[in-house]
C-alpha cells in the first residue's frame, strides 16, 4: 500500500482545508493548501501519519520535522508548535491522525509476549520509519468511512490492527508505556494531568514529585527529557494557550485573559504572551481575527 492510496482515502472526505473529526471514534483527518503560520496547541497522545506533504513540530527546545518517510508517536499531553512546510493547492498536506486509547493499549499489551528488555523511555514524540503494512491498516481505517454501515463493526478491528503493529514495532515500547500506569511515562502523566487542571495555580515542585511517585531530582530529570521542558515552562505554555483561546472565543481583553490564566502581572503576560506568539496579545489577536482561514490544529 502507498501513500497516494492514503492520500486519496483522505482527500476523498476533506473538500477544504481544516481539521475533521470523522465517523470512527479518534481518528482525525487534516488538510492544507499551502504552507502555514505556526500553530500552537496541545497535542494529545497520538499516532500521525502523513500522506503528503510535511511538517515540522517544536516542543520546549525540540524540533522535529517529517514527512511522509516517518510517523510520529505522542505519549503524552504536549504543548507544541506545528506548522505546515511543504503543501500547495495542487497537492495539499494531508494527515491522518488516530488518537490513542490507553485501555485498548493495555488490552493488546496483555495479549503480547512481555518485553525481552526494559522499556526505554525518552521523548513524548518520537519519529520511526513507516511500513507498508502501517500504511495499509491506516488506509482501509479510513476507507471504511465511506461505509459507515459497515464502519462500527470493522473499524475497532483495523484500529487494533493497527496499534498492534505499531507495539510490535520500533514504537512499541512507548505503546507499552502509555498503558502502564506505572511506567515513567505513566508516572509523568500523572503529573501533567494535575498541571492541566490547575494550571491557574501555583505548584509545588515536591508536590507534584510525590504525585508521580518519584523523587524531586528524578521527576524533573525525567518530565525534561521527556517534554522538552521544565514543569514551570509546560504550565506558562498552558495558561498562554489558554488566554489566547479566551480572547478570540470570548473577546476579553489581555489583562483580563491573563488574570483568568493565573497571571498577577499584565506587564509580565504581555511579555511572555510576545515571546511565544510573536507579537503582543491586541495585536497577535487582532491578527488572528482577520484570519477566517486560519489553521486551528494541524
Amino acid at each position: 500500500m502507498s501513500h497516494e492510496h492514503l492520500g486519496e482515502q483522505i482527500a476523498r472526505h476533506m473538500d477544504a482545508d481544516g481539521i475533521v473529526d470523522t465517523l470512527i471514534p479518534r481518528l482525525t483527518l487534516v488538510r492544507w493548501s499551502q504552507p502555514g503560520e505556526p500553530v500552537h496547541m496541545l497535542q494529545r497522545p497520538a499516532l500521525c501519519i502523513i500522506a503528503q506533504g510535511a511538517k515540522q513540530v517544536m516542543m520546549g527546545d525540540a524540533v522535529i520535522a517529517y514527512g511522509p518517510a516517518s510517523y510520529l508517536v505522542a505519549s503524552l499531553d504536549l504543548p507544541i508548535t506545528g506548522t505546515v512546510t511543504q503543501a500547495d493547492g495542487d497537492s495539499p498536506y494531508l494527515c491522518f491522525c488516530l488518537y490513542l486509547e490507553p485501555a485498548m493499549l493495555s488490552d493488546i499489551a496483555l495479549a503480547l509476549p512481555a518485553a525481552a528488555a526494559a522499556v526505554e523511555e525518552g521523548r513524548a514524540l518520537s519519529l520511526h520509519p513507516i511500513t507498508p503494512e502501517l500504511l495499509d491498516a491506516a488506509s482501509r481505517l479510513t476507507g471504511l468511512l465511506g461505509q459507515p454501515d459497515s464502519a462500527a463493526l470493522l473499524a475497532p478491528l483495523v484500529e487494533r490492527e493497527l496499534l498492534l503493529r505499531l507495539m510490535m514495532g520500533p514504537s512499541g515500547g512507548l505503546l507499552r508505556a502509555i498503558a502502564n500506569g506505572d511506567s515513567r511515562t505513566g508516572q509523568i502523566a500523572r503529573a501533567i494531568r494535575w498541571l492541566k487542571a490547575h494550571y491557574r495555580e501555583p505548584f509545588s515542585g515536591p508536590v507534584l514529585a510525590d504525585l508521580a511517585g518519584m523523587s524531586l531530582s528524578s521527576f524533573h530529570d525525567h518530565f525534561r527529557r521527556a517534554t522538552a521542558m521544565t514543569p514551570l515552562q509546560y504550565q506558562k505554555q498552558l495558561r498562554l494557550q489558554q488566554a489566547r483561546q479566551m480572547m478570540l472565543a470570548e473577546r476579553i481583553d489581555a489583562a483580563e485573559a491573563g488574570y483568568q490564566v493565573g497571571y498577577d502581572s499584565p506587564s509580565q503576560f504581555s511579555r511572555e504572551y510576545r515571546r511565544l506568539f510573536g507579537a503582543p496579545p491586541q495585536r497577535d489577536v487582532g491578527r488572528l481575527r482577520a484570519m477566517p482561514n486560519r489553521a486551528l490544529a494541524i
